[in-house]
């Protein structure tokens, strides 16, 4: 599968902000992600549900009660959600580990960034599908919201791979501590509305400004 890569996405995952890379950098992550490419088994799954709101900040769906101000805002006029789950593989951090078992630090970092920014593009594939979907039925997504974000907590994970049934359709498990293996690997929420939204940006409903990983091209009014 063919992944369409934003690289300012891996410099954005190194720390740059918006910086322009030097040449050593851009270097590395054409390597990381030229390596990669031979290494990526991309999966998905997705399934919509409808959305409940039992009481003020909590949103249920289909049995799952999520407790969040910022994805309750996040999904205003929404009636419904496509939950989603998607993943690299275990390749990437096949060949990370290696890069850092030969203490060679910088190349893990830039296959880190890069990783990164290939299981963003696998999600965004993921999302332009799901987004005809629901246009062919008259309908908008709002961008997707992870786990992780603001205060949508990690807790939730098991709910969301029971609903998707993750582990069998994709082969990614949980830890105790809630997080995925392989670790290039997504879950999050997209509401469904009858409406466009006129922010449609997951950093404008998080309220962490001090987000290493916030995209400030896109947090404009």
């Amino acid at each position: 599968m063919a992944l369409e890569v934003d690289v300012r996405e891996a410099y954005r995952y190194l720390g740059l902000r918006g910086r322009a890379p030097d040449a050593a950098t851009e270097r590395a992550v054409d390597e990381a992600l030229r390596a990669l490419e031979g290494e990526i088994d991309p999966k998905h799954v997705a399934r919509r549900f409808d959305l409940a709101r039992p009481e003020d900040g909590v949103l249920e769906i289909e049995g799952l009660r999520v407790k969040s101000r910022a994805l309750y805002r996040h999904l205003d006029g929404c009636g419904g959600v496509f939950l989603m789950a998607a993943t690299l593989g275990i390749g990437p951090d096949r060949l990370i580990a290696r890069a850092q078992a030969a203490g060679a630090m910088a190349r893990a970092m830039a296959l880190q960034a890069a990783a990164a920014a290939m299981i963003e593009a696998l999600c965004d594939s993921v999302n332009a599908h799901l987004a005809a979907e629901a246009m062919a039925r008259g309908r908008y997504l709002r961008p997707r919201f992870s786990p992780g974000y603001g205060d949508f907590p990690l807790s939730c994970q098991p709910g969301l791979f029971r609903l998707l049934d993750v582990q069998r359709r994709i082969g990614v498990t949980l830890t105790d501590s809630c997080m995925m293996i392989p670790t290039k690997s997504v879950t999050a929420v997209v509401g469904v509305c009858e409406k466009a939204a006129t922010r449609p940006d997951k950093c404008a409903a998080c309220e962490r400004r001090d987000c290493a990983f916030r995209d400030d091209r896109k947090d404009k009014p």
